[in-house]
């Protein structure tokens, strides 16, 4: 009889590739993470396939590129009718649950619109896109989740968090030592953070729930995403004055400017707060008045977030060897998209293809029962594959609107051209912004950008990232590189699925 396994999703919110030790991470300890790489299969260049939540969220459940589940920028909520992965796993007998952020649907949409602001209010853990169990956390108050109503319990407590929401948008006050943007350390006990009440519900249901199905759990931190707001009491794990600044920060804003004048207009647009594109960061927020002590107080606590996750994960994992589900269960992590963390003078993220957003974190422990030989791929993989190797563990045939490919254990597994696709789209305050990158095995990055007001088309971004990994050299406009140019254009305007039928509508900010 075939062992039926378990499957585990670990996602987090907002977390760079280079952020744990596995993958070159040398600030955070993320020693129960790395021990899943140790195990499993590390993919070293896996990219989502949009740079911001709802999109990506939206192709790790379908298994579809942008262009196929329609989900364009945050704000556009997919049909709740769609059909996901969770469904089809529940259909052939998976229990199915989501513990934390699933943003599925906007944050800041109104309740009667959006199920997901409702339920908790409702007194409802699910059904809800496949999901038989549904609890969800965000990483600031918006006044409906199942972790925001849990909080009312403690209103002392629940007043200490960051304020995240103004009337122009995303706050900007401080209370870090530096007057660092929505850094807030917290007087708040541990326990009660987000980041533990999310490894808490899911710990629950997986020692409540029926021992004789297999399951599909979606464990989903809303951290290392700003607000950086951590329990006070944890600032001691990362002193912000003893971490190095990030190699694409530089002190000299000439060098900034160096770098950002390479790129498209947008990017120093931004840099100097003339050019707002996007709702990914604060209306009010100029990069260019960033101090160094600032990108370091943010990116230490940026650490301690991933720590804290770290240590919730090993308690997740521990729960599965106490329950006796460990050896037939696989277990991955991910994010969602990165964040650029001072990279190139800049923080949060946004239309800018370059890995600090694009390159994610990806690792699949397979169940220990298999013995599957550990293994560190370096063919492009991405979220699209996800779906079809769930379907593969659980051997089942994958529905047909999956794409990509279910991911490989070896090199010789590889099954696509060596390319993964990446995309944004966004409308702001008239601002309209397109664009389309592949990534190609060679180590070739190629950016196109979409006609607006300020772009004619002809715009884009090429790196050779096997001489300047670090993107910091756009060669769009290098003779040398023109065939292999051409080639990636062609590839993303002939491979990459568009948008089938009219657009959805975005019904929110986010």
């Amino acid at each position: 009889m075939t062992t039926k396994r378990n499957i585990l999703l670990i996602t987090t919110d907002q977390m760079r590739f280079d952020a744990l030790g596995c993958n070159g991470g040398t600030i955070a300890t993320t020693k129960n993470i790395d021990s899943l790489a140790e195990r499993g299969i590390n993919y070293l260049r896996a990219h989502n396939q949009n740079v911001a939540c709802m999109p990506a969220r939206a192709t790790i459940i379908t298994g579809q590129h942008v262009g196929s589940h329609g989900v364009w920028m945050n704000g556009v909520s997919m049909p709740e009718d769609r059909h996901t992965i969770a469904h089809h796993l529940k259909d052939h007998g998976y229990d199915t649950a989501l513990f934390g952020k699933a943003h599925f649907e906007p944050w800041l949409g109104s309740p009667e619109t959006f199920f997901e602001n409702r339920m908790a209010q409702m007194g409802i853990t699910g059904p809800h896109r496949g999901f038989d169990r549904m609890e969800l956390a965000n990483h600031f108050f918006e006044g409906h989740s199942h972790y925001d109503l849990r909080m009312n319990d403690y209103p002392e407590v629940k007043s200490r968090f960051y304020p995240m929401v103004t009337s122009r948008g995303q706050n900007t006050v401080s209370k870090g030592e530096t007057g660092a943007v929505q850094v807030w350390p917290m007087e708040i006990p541990s326990e009660l953070y987000h980041t533990n009440w999310v490894a808490e519900r899911t710990i629950s249901w997986l020692k409540e729930r029926p021992k004789e199905n297999p399951w599909f759990c979606w464990l989903s931190f809303p951290d290392p995403h700003h607000p950086w707001d951590v329990p006070e009491n944890e600032l001691k794990r990362i002193p912000w004055r003893e971490i190095p600044l990030p190699k694409l920060y530089s002190e000299d804003k000439n060098k900034i400017l160096e770098w950002l004048n390479q790129k498209p207009s947008h990017w120093r647009g931004y840099y100097e707060g003339n050019l707002w594109t996007n709702l990914e960061s604060p209306r009010d927020f100029k990069p260019k008045d960033l101090t160094p002590d600032q990108i370091l107080e943010i990116n230490a606590i940026t650490h301690v977030e991933n720590e804290l996750i770290d240590e919730a994960c090993g308690k997740v994992i521990e729960c599965l060897k106490t329950q006796n589900m460990f050896d037939t269960t696989d277990v991955f992590f991910t994010t969602d998209h990165g964040e650029l963390q001072g990279d190139f003078g800049l923080l949060f993220k946004g239309p800018y293809h370059v890995d600090a957003l694009m390159r994610v974190p990806l690792i699949w422990a397979p169940a220990p029962f298999t013995a599957t030989k550990p293994c560190v791929i370096e063919s492009p993989v991405g979220h699209v594959d996800l779906a079809k190797t769930f379907c593969q563990i659980a051997n089942i045939s994958a529905p047909e609107y999956c794409e990509g490919s279910a991911l490989p254990k070896t090199e010789a597994d590889i099954a696509r051209k060596g390319l993964i696709y990446t995309e944004w789209d966004s409308e702001h305050q008239g601002i309209t912004m397109r664009l389309r990158s592949v990534y190609h095995k060679d180590g070739f990055l190629c950016t196109t950008y979409g006609k607006n007001h300020f772009y004619d088309g002809t715009e884009g971004e090429l790196y050779d990232m096997n001489e300047d990994p670090m993107q910091a050299h756009n060669r769009w406009n290098d003779l040398s590189l023109r065939n292999t140019q051409n080639d990636l254009i062609e590839t993303i305007a002939n491979d990459l699925p568009v948008w089938r039928g009219d657009r959805l509508p975005r019904l929110a900010p986010v």
